[in-house]
């Protein structure tokens, strides 16, 4: 397929700090590409490159065929952007914030009010369209936001955690509303930090951590190169944590994840790595809570990559002020 981003070399710095060390992306036109890596990593700063809200160090970003440093405006009526906090006007009502950006889109206002009822239908928000937004809500905010941001039905769709503080239902509701886009044409590159959106719909995955790509693929590649099944430990002392990563060590490189207090380790021989993990840990009489083997998950293959799980990575990182509004036609 012919790719629609194109981003080779990205780099920014704020200071002293490098949010991106030279990241190249490819987006394939008509796929979902999910865009992983914890808190910090440099994420949020690419997506807002692509969606020329700011300026690269250096690098080349096309979008559509469009320079998104030399001729902005263009990649800005192709886009439709949702950024990690909701961009709404809490002195309208949910309509009325959806049908004004239907109008910056340039639709008409028939279309505007047309499609507006469509996304507030499909994102469950029908009998609370016509209230006022300052009585939405932080969920109810979130959904709103991601509405007004596909009413263009833009070719390319960049959301940044769409889905961050959505009841489950909902989130399936917008999973099923993601994949009837791209079934119409739409393109989607999506950050998130749960393993198991990413899993569900992307067709490929890019992983950055400290401002550099570690690793791409499919989610099946990406599992693929832990090279086997996964060896999970629970302790019931987190005192413990180290003490079993040690004992572990025989069997490959352990990673701990402090929040859950469990270790893991990649083993080739699932029989042999969980007698020899049991044997290691009852000499050394340390308590667990739970021992097994599975089939590696993208939770997996995030933790070896990085060196903590996604949900740790969002947990230690430090909030953000500040909100990331859309970009459209008329922006």
């Amino acid at each position: 397929m012919p790719l629609i981003i194109e981003a080779t070399g990205v780099a920014k710095a704020f200071g002293a700090t490098k949010a991106l060390a030279g990241v190249d992306l490819s987006v394939p036109e008509g796929s979902i590409v999910g865009l992983l890596g914890p808190n910090g990593a440099g994420k949020t700063t690419l997506v807002r490159v692509i969606a020329t809200l700011l300026k690269p160090d250096a690098g080349q970003v096309r979008v559509a065929g469009h320079d998104a440093l030399t001729d902005p405006h263009a990649v800005r009526t192709v886009i439709g952007l949702a950024g990690q906090f909701a961009a709404v006007d809490e002195s309208l009502t949910g309509r009325e914030n959806v049908e004004i950006v239907g109008r910056l889109y340039q639709l008409s206002k028939a279309e505007a009010r047309k499609r507006a009822a469509e996304v507030l239908e499909r994102l469950k928000l029908t009998e609370a369209a016509d209230r006022s937004v300052r009585t939405y809500s932080g969920g109810m905010r979130r959904r709103l936001d991601l509405g007004a941001s596909l009413i263009g039905r833009a070719r390319v769709l960049i959301l940044d955690e769409p889905t961050t503080g959505l009841d489950p239902a909902t989130r399936n509701d917008l999973w099923d509303f993601m994949h009837d886009m791209v079934r119409e044409g739409t393109t989607i590159l999506l950050t998130t930090q749960y393993m198991e959106e990413a899993d569900m719909l992307a067709d490929s995955i890019v992983v950055i951590d400290r401002g550099k790509e570690i690793a791409k693929g499919t989610s099946d590649q990406l599992k693929e190169r832990l090279g086997g099944d996964v060896l999970d430990i629970k302790v019931k002392n987190p005192a413990d944590l180290v003490r079993v990563a040690e004992l572990l060590r025989p069997l490959g490189k352990p990673q701990i994840a402090e929040r859950t207090g469990r270790v893991t380790v990649a083993v080739k021989d699932r029989v042999a790595g969980l007698l020899l993990a049991a044997n290691a840990i009852q000499d050394a009489a340390i308590e667990l809570d739970d021992l097994g083997v599975h089939r590696p998950s993208l939770d997996d293959v995030f933790l070896t990559l990085t060196g903590h799980d996604a949900a740790e990575s969002e947990a230690i990182a430090a909030p953000r002020p500040g909100r990331a509004g859309r970009r459209g036609k008329a922006a």
